[in-house]
């Protein structure tokens, strides 16, 4: 084993000296700033800090993280290049305002990837792994009430990362986690609009995953993911959050009465 300086001489001797060497452990570096840059301006942008169809301002931004603008540039590129932001020739960059087709194929492949999830979590069950789902639907429907929407929001993405992880397919994890962000963007500002709707369906959810039904799970996600998509639609066409409300309350009450 090494101490002292006899470890500080393998750390500072570089990865070509001790590639060699058995047991040897390189020390991490620490986070890029444009690393860290470019994760608190996507989730600035997902949370609503940064309005969809904002001008983002290279030295305000700067300002706003406390760091020069060379990271923010370089950060507005990557979100560029991911389809977070627009950058356009002589004005700058944008925040992008999705179209109505991206947000129908985003929710249509969300759903067929997490119809599946919840199918196979219905398949073998773990009761712990349950138990959570059980205490995420109520500290969301909690936090729902209380009008912490942004903890609603990530309680919301919690349950549905569990969901695909009992799974336990790993690829259905990964193209889950490339989607997750999106979501979440997308489901921000209707997370008002579907209230305790949202809640009540995943409490459903969770108790046939729960009891095992492989095929009423996967049919209550498909039909959770089309309330999402239909909720958005409807808030970006005009509809207020409590005309939203009202289509999921009789939505509910006509799904209620059929079973």
């Amino acid at each position: 084993m090494l101490f002292g300086k006899d470890l500080m001489t393998t750390i500072s001797a570089g990865p070509d000296s001790t590639s060699d060497s058995p047991g040897v452990r390189h020390v991490k570096r620490p986070t890029p700033l444009r690393e860290s840059v470019y994760e608190a301006l996507t989730e600035m942008i997902i949370d609503g800090t940064l309005e969809r169809g904002r001008h983002l301002v290279e030295v305000e931004l700067a300002g706003m993280l406390g760091v020069s603008r060379q990271p923010v540039r370089e950060a507005l590129q990557r979100l560029n290049n991911e389809g977070w932001v627009d950058l356009r020739p002589g004005f700058g960059a944008m925040v992008h305002v999705p179209a109505e087709d991206e947000v129908d194929q985003l929710l249509a492949a969300r759903a067929a990837l997490e119809s599946e999830s919840a199918r196979l979590a219905a398949r073998n069950p773990d009761k712990d792994a349950v138990a959570k789902l059980r205490d995420l639907c109520k500290i969301g429907a909690s936090l729902q009430e209380s009008g912490d929407i942004d903890g609603a929001v990530r309680t919301n993405a919690e349950l549905h990362g569990l969901i695909t992880e009992m799974s336990g397919n790993r690829f259905l994890v990964d193209f889950a986690g490339q989607v997750d962000r999106r979501v979440r963007w997308y489901y921000t500002p209707v997370a008002p609009v579907r209230g305790a709707a949202s809640w009540r369906e995943h409490s459903r959810l969770v108790k046939a995953i729960s009891d095992g039904d492989e095929d009423k799970a996967a049919q209550i996600m498909r039909e959770h993911t089309e309330h999402t998509r239909k909720a958005y639609h409807d808030l970006r066409s005009g509809a207020t959050p409590e005309e939203g409300l009202v289509i999921e309350k009789k939505t509910t009450r006509r799904r209620r009465s059929a079973e």
